[in-house]
């Protein structure tokens, strides 16, 4: 059995297309051993148009662009790319490998060829089983970082290269071959078939999905049972107080202490403060310290006083 990795780059990706402009890859025996290592670059036909992950320009490959139009359009590369990631004695190994797969997809519809058929496997994924992680998602240079391995971003096959000496180095770590890490941690492949993907998964992510789904139905049920207190109390406010003219505000966070929520909310409406789930309409807004997002951005934006729920008790009982 042999190994593929492989990394893409493009030209450009929108949601009917991607643009893949070079495809990079390593083949390795079970021993990672290199058998072959190439750059294949393709004419996207088409212009380049790099973006960040939030759309905005950025983004340079290390390649000279104007050289594109030389070479093979994907649709004459697509025997060798087809034969590589479909050959039957090799697994597919990509690091966050679905966007790669997802490209492929488009470019196969693009081109109108048959659908990519094949199983893949994810070093980003099986790093993240391996550390027990699933809440946030690794790029390559920090795995390779955290495991000792030098790397420079650079052109899609050293990116491919770096992933193999990823799944190398984690198949050292643990005295084990890839195939036998995999079964491991129970992850299944993801695959690709009939344009149809099916992302790869694990018991262990499937655990944290549910323990994730069960946490946000209690923090929901907090909130609904604070915004339900909240509507009750406001209805007993103060005529008059100190407050009488401020709103006040939670952060979602301090809602779903519930108890702490409703013991400040009632100092602040016996004070004769109003109540508001907007933050954007506050005067006074409670959160924790460490606290970011939209919400308090607006906190900001409109000049509102910020309390942690410790000051804002203090200054409740100062006023009273």
């Amino acid at each position: 059995m042999n190994y593929l990795f492989f990394d893409i780059e493009c030209a450009g990706v929108f949601k009917d297309k991607a643009k893949i402009c070079a495809f990079g890859y390593c083949l390795t025996d079970e021993q990672f051993h290199i058998l072959e290592k190439e750059d294949l670059l393709i004419n996207p036909q088409g212009n380049f148009h790099l973006t960040d992950r939030k759309g905005e320009q950025g983004i340079v490959l290390p390649y000279k662009y104007a050289d594109f139009k030389n070479y093979p359009t994907f649709l004459q590369r697509a025997e060798k790319i087809y034969a590589l990631l479909q050959d039957k004695n090799t697994l597919v190994v990509g690091h966050a490998v679905q966007n790669d797969v997802k490209y492929l997809n488009l470019e196969s519809k693009r081109f109108s060829l048959p659908s990519f058929a094949f199983s893949f496997a994810d070093t980003q994924f099986i790093y993240m089983n391996a550390i027990s992680d699933f809440s946030r998602q690794y790029g390559l240079g920090a795995i390779a970082e955290n495991l000792g391995i030098d790397f420079t971003a650079h052109k899609a096959v050293d990116d491919a290269y770096a992933t193999m000496r990823v799944a190398q180095a984690l198949c050292q770590r643990e005295n084990v071959g890839l195939f036998e890490l995999i079964q491991k941690y129970e992850i299944r492949l993801g695959k690709i078939q009939n344009y149809e993907i099916t992302q790869t998964t694990s018991k262990g992510f499937e655990l944290f999905k549910r323990n994730r789904e069960r946490e946000k139905e209690e923090r929901d049920k907090a909130r609904a049972a604070f915004h339900i207190f909240a509507d009750r109390e406001k209805r007993k406010r103060a005529k008059e107080g100190k407050l009488k003219n401020k709103t006040v505000c939670f952060s979602h966070v301090v809602e779903v202490q519930t108890a702490t929520a409703k013991k400040l909310l009632a100092k602040a409406l016996a004070l004769g403060a109003r109540v508001t789930f907007r933050a954007e309409e506050c005067d006074l807004y409670v959160c924790l310290d460490d606290e970011t997002g939209q919400r308090k951005q607006s906190v900001l934006n409109r000049g509102a006083r910020i309390f942690s729920p410790e000051d804002f008790e203090k200054y409740t009982e100062s006023l009273q």
